[in-house]
C-alpha cells in the first residue's frame, strides 16, 4: 500500500507540479495569498495527526467518486492551460481547484466513502490553497469598506471628532480621508477567518459553537478595520495630517490584527470552556 501511495504522489507531482510552483511564485509575491504556501502542510499535518483513526475507519475504494474526481481535475488543468481569458490570479484559482479535486480523488481511492467521512477536515482545509477569484475578492472589499465605513463614522462620533463623511470618505480637521479597495483589510479579514476554521476544528466540538465562531469573524473584521480608521483619523487630526503616511497606516495591518485575536480567543475559551463543564456534568 505505501507504493501506492508514493506512486500516487508522483503521478499527482507530474500533473501538478508546474502549477503549484506558478501558485507559490505567485502567492508569496502578494499579499493577499501568501498563507496559501502554509495551507498544504497544515493539511498534511492534520491528516498525519490522526491518520491511525482515518486508515482504521477506511472502507472499500469508491472508485467511481475517485475517477470522476481525476476527470475534473484534469478538466482543470486543461482549462489553466488553454483559457486566454483568465487572469493569472483566476487561472490559478483553476489550477488550484484542479489540485484540491485531485487530492479528493486520492482520498475516494484509498480511504472510501467511510475513510474520507473520518478524515474530511484535512482534505476540506485544502480549499484555502484556491487563491481567491478576482470577482470575489474585489466584492469583499466593496462590502469591507462599507461595514468599516461605517464603524468608524460611528466611532467618531463617539469620540466628538468633528467629521463631514461623504460616501466612504471622512472630512476631518485638516484632512480628508478616503477609504479605499486598498484600505479594505480583506487581508486579515481572510487570514483570521482561515485561524478561525483552524482553531475552532481543533478545539470545539460542536458544530453550533463552530458556526458561531465563523459567524463572528464578519462583525470582527469590520470592527477592527474600522478601529483603524478612526486611530489614522484621530492621529492625523492630534499630532500632524502626516500621521497618514505614518507606520500606524502603512505597516500596522498587523498590530491591529493582533487586537482582533483577542476577543476571537475569549470566545473560543468561552465556547471551550462550556463544552467541558457539560462533559464534565454528564
Amino acid at each position: 500500500m505505501n507504493r501506492n501511495y508514493i506512486l500516487f504522489g508522483a503521478v499527482l507531482l507530474a500533473f501538478f507540479g508546474w502549477p503549484l510552483f506558478e501558485l507559490a511564485r505567485y502567492a508569496l509575491g502578494t499579499d493577499l495569498h501568501s498563507h496559501v504556501v502554509l495551507v498544504p502542510l497544515i493539511s498534511a499535518w492534520l491528516f498525519w495527526q490522526e491518520r491511525d483513526r482515518f486508515f482504521s475507519a477506511a472502507g472499500p475504494p469508491a472508485k467511481v467518486a475517485a475517477i470522476g474526481c481525476f476527470v475534473a481535475a484534469l478538466g482543470m488543468l486543461v482549462l489553466w492551460r488553454i483559457c486566454p481569458g483568465l487572469s493569472e490570479n483566476d487561472g490559478l484559482s483553476v489550477a488550484a481547484l484542479g489540485f484540491v479535486i485531485a487530492v479528493l480523488g486520492g482520498g475516494f481511492l484509498f480511504l472510501g466513502v467511510k475513510g474520507m467521512r473520518a478524515a474530511m477536515f484535512p482534505f476540506v482545509f485544502l480549499i484555502f490553497t484556491i487563491p481567491l477569484p478576482d470577482a470575489a475578492t474585489e466584492k469583499i472589499e466593496d462590502i469591507l469598506v462599507l461595514g468599516s465605513t461605517e464603524v468608524a463614522d460611528w466611532l467618531f462620533n463617539i469620540t466628538g471628532t468633528p467629521v463631514f463623511r461623504r460616501g466612504s470618505s471622512f472630512e476631518l480637521p485638516g484632512i480628508v480621508l478616503n477609504v479605499a479597495r486598498e484600505c479594505s483589510g480583506i487581508r486579515s479579514s481572510w487570514v483570521l477567518f482561515i485561524t478561525s476554521v483552524l482553531a475552532s476544528h481543533m478545539l470545539l466540538k460542536s458544530n453550533w459553537h463552530r458556526a458561531i465562531i465563523l459567524l463572528f469573524i464578519v462583525p470582527l473584521g469590520i470592527a477592527r478595520n474600522g478601529l483603524r480608521i478612526l486611530t489614522i483619523g484621530l492621529l492625523c487630526v492630534h499630532i500632524s495630517p502626516d500621521m497618514v503616511h505614518s507606520f500606524i497606516h502603512e505597516k500596522g495591518g498587523p498590530i491591529f490584527f493582533a487586537l482582533s485575536l483577542v476577543p476571537l480567543f475569549v470566545l473560543l475559551w468561552f465556547l471551550w470552556r462550556r463544552e467541558n463543564s457539560k462533559e464534565g456534568k454528564d
